[in-house]
């Protein structure tokens, strides 16, 4: 699922080891943040194609894929400082970040804390639970049922089971980096999206942004469109209207369509 152009390579930055994949490309840098429990390597396929537009680096958040895991903190502060930490080890510019799901609001938190880093962000399907709203759509025991058995190894037609809609291939490379997800760093992250505000930081966030909403799923509705739109009023919105919240697994082509074209 990677390209043989692409490198691996580990900075040292807000005092841990994280690990990038570099996909050399046409255009401006972009830094993606992955979801949840998306390691690097899985969002090479994307990069791919996002290297026509961008030169694309993939991070892999603490506590997921090659970088350092165990007694850490993985809120979503300690998320946010990474990528602003790893813009500063890197010798990036001032890149775009794009961010899935988690990696989304990671990016929210991250240009409320130091804006000056990024030169825009687009925002793909962030779940909009917090403190007193619906809670995020998936149940938490999909997660822990999925990564527990990817920990005592498992295949990709195991895997089919949690992700029926994925290819095989897809479903093969989750099998082989999920146990790579440290369980205790996903129930964090999975508890801080009804534990922090991202909305509070919307307003004070003023680089280009996109949001780009899976119109299949139900992590952002119509009304949350309107709340981002009303809080931070320059945002542009795209839709991909047949994919899930995994919108480049299931419209890969619709995802390109939707964030190709941005700029900042």
């Amino acid at each position: 699922m990677s390209s043989a152009t692409s490198r691996g390579y580990n900075l040292h930055t807000n005092g841990i080891r994280l690990h990038l994949l570099h996909f050399p490309g046409n255009g401006p840098q972009m830094i993606i943040v992955p979801g949840i429990t998306s390691p690097a390597v899985t969002w090479g396929f994307v990069a791919e194609r996002l290297t026509e537009k961008f030169d694309v680096t993939i991070m892999d958040v603490r506590g997921r894929g090659l970088s350092q895991a165990g007694a850490l903190d993985y809120s979503l502060d300690a998320m946010a400082d990474d990528l602003i930490g790893v813009v500063a080890a890197g010798k990036f510019g001032r890149p775009i970040v794009l961010g899935h799901s988690m990696g989304a609001r990671v990016a929210i938190c991250a240009a409320r804390k130091q804006a000056d880093t990024f030169s825009g962000l687009v925002l793909v399907d962030p779940p909009v639970s917090g403190p007193g709203r619906r809670p995020y759509p998936s149940a938490w025991v999909w997660y822990e049922d999925s990564i527990v058995m990817s920990q005592k190894g498992c295949s990709g037609e195991d895997m089919r089971g949690f992700c029926p809609s994925w290819s095989d291939e897809q479903n093969a490379l989750r099998a082989e980096w999920l146990h790579t997800c440290q369980l205790d760093a996903i129930r964090t992250a999975y508890d801080g999206f009804h534990t922090d505000d991202i909305h509070a930081y919307l307003p004070q966030i003023k680089l280009p942004m996109r949001l780009v909403v899976a119109g299949g799923a139900t992590v952002i509705q119509a009304d949350d469109v309107t709340e981002f739109q009303k809080l931070a009023p320059h945002i542009e919105t795209r839709t991909v209207a047949r994919a899930g919240h995994m919108i480049p697994w299931d419209d890969l082509e619709g995802f390109l369509q939707a964030v190709s074209d941005f700029s900042a």
